[in-house]
């Protein structure tokens, strides 16, 4: 018989009736020994039946030819005796009491934890390595019917939630959990629960394989990891290798291995917040500071976004052309950026020559090839305005899920992708008019015909990259959902030109466009960029992004290269971040909500506390939340009193009691066994990073520093450097291993705070070779080695510092436009009623613009005011006595 890796008769709750989807009708089951009726069964062609739900999940994998290691079979054994007993009582729990959230997997807290310290330690995607084993289906199925509402999960389990959410939305797993966990199931299974006797959990249970505290931790170490960690010490820095210098420009090297790094282009139109910061550049920035570490030859691009509706609306909305509305903003980000230490190789934009000449070739070649469809489109055209509305001009009620302010290409509530016309209620952004359908000629990307050249290509790509879950499941449900012939020209005039008679008054879709943005901004770099961008034989290409930017990633962009045949590099990594939001809200330039870009330096908190706080809080698995008070909190604890403290402690004591210079060193078993430890953690940091985890590697950074401040706090060498000549050695050596994992630690933290790591590098007087990661503990500052002035690195955020940025950032404290000027105005000036004629139809428009954009009332009330106050003026002017204008509701007498 043919099987299937999670059909839904092993994917069974504790005891889980198997009514839905078994392997055999009621009336041919097989009866168990011991079981109750409705065990699931599974008869193998020997006679053989397997009842067991283990049993006949590893039968499927032997099947696919997967054996079991070791490390499955713990599992599996923990999964029979551990999990399979709490996870009952949360289900009673659950079904019967009704139990909701957190109180309801209260019997399940220290196995959850479990689980969490095993991802998190061992830094895999999954429980036993970085593909799907038997393990993981077992105990998907065991905890999926407990914690199919992920509020049930504390947030603190990021690693476990993620791996959950990952198993959640593989195919497999998805329509066994479908199959089985339907509403007449939910409902028999409680009726039957609600006739048994409440399970009883054992109050005493074996402890786990693996210990949860310090002791314990300490306890697994084996004397092969003591041994290697003390060899590597021993080798000192001479072992490490030397820190790569590339040329400038950076390009790829014959033998090395060379990373392209790209961050989504930020829309030239708006100043970026906290959430649009970590969702791109410094997710993108961190990893190739870590590349760069790694002496990986790391090329780094980004730009803004500069073509498109959006630019256009913008330069309405301020009075500036498109051109000037890019270079202003152009300047913004760059600005942001740097204050920020976004280590970028190239920061460009896409209204260049180098992104015409390359979209139009991409374009010719598609041509060429047949890719590209001509046909007669309905759109959206406002007669008011006299022009064909651009997606982004129209605006109403999502056909989807009825989302009343849904914009003409995508609903930000839903997500989906809209075609304008099937809009309900739209409306003209610029004028408020109810536009008309009319035909008109456009071209299309088919990508119908270019799915059998993406669908091997994507797999290959999933089967050798690292895709984060949100990318992989996004990109699946577009090619499951069938692809569609997409539009890729535009009614505007803002954009790059369409080379093709019949369309030269149209210019190409911003998301065919600004992918292209990549490879031109790195033309803009380098006259070779060919060398990276068609050589995927010899370069590694990282997208980083937030999940909204996915499918054009995915999908499009490389359809279009893919068509081209030019032999493009497309994406080998795809990693995609959900979302940031602020305190309870979201982040709003127009109500002064959170923290936007250009505000950050001005809060007196400097940019590696924002770089450090953000990454802490990188929404890798679920949207994560900035907060004030979390901020004071992982400052004054994690970086002040964890990180700082023992990085400072440990320079000082080489200052006071050595007179600055390093001492002799004679390790016990305990120092080996600290090297064993620190040197797990530094495995732990290069595994996560690899894999651009980047939030859970940092965990590993202030677990070594947790590690060092105990190691100060149980050896004491205050005290013992005034002892004896044994305690005084005791002293010197704990000082000297304290100051070189100082040392580790300011290279570690160089990806996510680098001025605070140069600070560490300087203090210390860190050769500058000795800057470099490898996977070895070493000591960097020998016997002799001198260092300098050590300061501390942080200082403690208080409490009434913290909530007055709150009460700032918090709403309400929106920039008002400024009054109109108080102008002279004389009667019959025909020069001043020119100029107050101009002036009220620019603030007319201005004001309509608001509206159109639905800002807020007080904004709008302003900007009225001060147009009421021109035409005021211009009647005075005009001669004419000024109307005084009348209250809503009521009627002129």
């Amino acid at each position: 018989m043919e099987v299937q890796v999670g059909d839904p008769v092993v994917l069974r709750a504790p005891g889980w009736p198997s009514t839905h989807g078994d392997l055999f009708p009621p009336a041919e089951r097989p009866l168990a020994p011991l079981s109750p009726l409705w065990a699931p069964a599974l008869e193998l062609e020997s006679g053989t039946v397997l009842f067991s739900p283990n049993a006949i999940c590893q039968f499927f994998f032997l099947a696919r030819g997967e054996e079991p290691t070791d490390l499955t079979n713990q599992w599996l054994e923990w999964e029979a005796t551990e999990l399979q007993p709490a996870a009952s009582a949360a289900l009673y729990a659950q079904l019967v009491h009704g139990k909701k959230g957190l109180e309801a997997v209260d019997p399940l807290g220290k196995l959850l934890a479990h689980v969490e310290q095993n991802l998190s330690r061992r830094g895999t995607a999954y429980l036993a390595g970085d593909t799907k084993s038997v393990a993981d289906v077992v105990v998907w199925g065991t905890l999926f019917p407990v914690l199919q509402d992920e509020t049930s999960l504390p947030i603190e389990l990021q690693a476990l939630r993620t791996w959950f959410q990952s198993m959640t939305l593989s195919e497999a797993c998805r329509k066994a959990a479908d199959s089985v966990l339907v509403p007449t199931a939910l409902l028999e299974f409680k009726s039957y629960l609600q006739k048994q006797p409440p399970p009883c959990l054992a109050m005493e249970r074996a402890p786990s394989n693996e210990p949860e505290d310090e002791e314990g931790f300490e306890r697994a170490l084996t004397e092969d990891e003591i041994s290697a960690a003390a060899e590597a010490w021993a080798r000192g820095a001479a072992v490490l290798p030397k820190p790569w210098k590339p040329q400038k420009p950076v390009l790829p090297v014959e033998g090395m291995r060379n990373v392209l790094i790209t961050s989504a282009l930020p829309y030239v139109n708006n100043v970026p917040h906290l959430g649009n910061i970590i969702g791109c550049v410094l997710s993108a920035d961190t990893f190739a500071r870590y590349c760069r570490l790694r002496n990986w030859n790391t090329l780094f691009v980004c730009g803004t976004d500069e073509y498109g509706t959006a630019t256009e609306t913008k330069a309405v909305e301020e009075g500036l052309t498109p051109q000037e509305i890019c270079d202003k903003y152009n300047a913004i980000h760059a600005d942001i950026y740097r204050w920020f230490d976004i280590s970028f190789d190239y920061f460009g934009r896409t209204t260049t020559p180098h992104q015409t000449t390359i979209a139009q070739d991409i374009f010719q070649r598609l041509l060429a090839r047949g890719f590209l469809l001509q046909d007669t489109v309905e759109q959206l055209r406002c007669e008011n305005c006299q022009r064909f509305l651009a997606d982004r001009f129209v605006e109403g009620t999502c056909p989807f899920c009825s989302y009343e302010e849904a914009r003409g290409d995508q609903c930000d509530k839903c997500g989906k992708l809209i075609n304008a016309v099937e809009l309900k209620n739209p409306q003209c952004k610029l004028c408020r008019g109810v536009p008309v359908v009319k035909p008109t000629q456009h071209l299309f990307l088919d990508l119908p015909k270019l799915e059998e050249r993406l669908e091997p290509w994507l797999e290959q790509s999933w089967a050798t990259g690292d895709w984060t879950a949100n990318a992989r499941y996004i990109t699946r449900s577009w090619i499951r959902d069938g692809l569609k012939p997409r539009c890729i020209t535009r009614d505007l005039k803002w954009g790059t030109p369409v080379p093709l008679d019949g369309f030269r008054d149209k210019v190409f879709y911003v998301w065919f466009d600004a992918p292209i943005g990549y490879l031109s901004i790195t033309a803009n770099y380098t006259d070779q960029w060919e060398r990276w961008w068609k050589n995927p034989q010899q370069v590694e290409l990282y997208n980083f992004m937030a999940k909204d930017n996915v499918p054009f990633h995915s999908v499009i962009f490389p359809c279009s290269l893919l068509g081209a045949e030019d032999n493009y590099t497309l994406v080998n990594h795809l990693i995609a971040t959900e979302y940031l939001n602020y305190e309870d809200g979201k982040f709003s330039k127009s109500r002064g909500v959170g923290v936007f870009g250009d505000m950050a330096k001005d809060t007196g908190i400097p940019a590696d506390i924002w770089r450090f706080y953000l990454l802490y809080l990188r929404p890798e698995g679920q949207d994560s939340a900035f907060s004030w008070s979390d901020l004071m909190l992982k400052n004054n604890s994690e970086l002040l009193n964890n990180l700082g403290n023992f990085i400072n402690r440990a320079g000082m004591f080489v200052c006071k009691f050595f007179s600055g210079t390093v001492p002799d060193m004679v390790l016990t078993l305990d120092d080996k066994r600290l090297l064993a430890r620190v040197t797990v953690e530094l495995h732990q940091y290069h595994q996560l990073l690899e894999k651009v985890r980047i939030r859970d590697a940092l965990r590993c950074i202030l677990t070594i520093s947790r590690h060092g401040n105990q190691y100060i706090q149980v050896n004491e060498p205050w005290k013992r450097i005034k002892g004896d000549e044994k305690d005084r050695q005791r002293a010197g050596t704990v000082t000297g291993v304290a100051v070189n994992m100082a040392s580790l630690l300011a290279v570690l933290i160089q990806p996510y705070m680098p001025s605070v790591s140069s600070a560490i590098q300087r203090q210390l007087c860190i050769p500058p070779d000795c800057c470099v990661l490898s996977h070895d503990f070493t000591c960097t500052l020998p016997p002799g080695h001198r260092v300098g002035t050590v300061s501390p690195l942080f200082q403690k955020l208080e409490n009434d510092q913290v909530e007055a940025l709150r009460k700032r950032f918090g709403g309400g404290q929106a920039k008002q436009p400024s009054p109109a000027p108080a102008v002279p105005v004389t009667p019959g000036d025909s020069q001043l009623i020119q100029e107050l004629t101009e002036e009220v139809a620019k603030q007319g428009n201005h004001v309509r613009q608001l509206k159109a954009n639905k800002a807020e009332k007080a904004q709008i009330d302003a900007e009225v005011a001060k147009l009421l106050e021109l035409k005021k003026q211009l009647a005075i002017a005009e001669g004419k006595s000024p109307e005084v204008p009348v209250p809503k509701g009521k009627r002129k007498k």
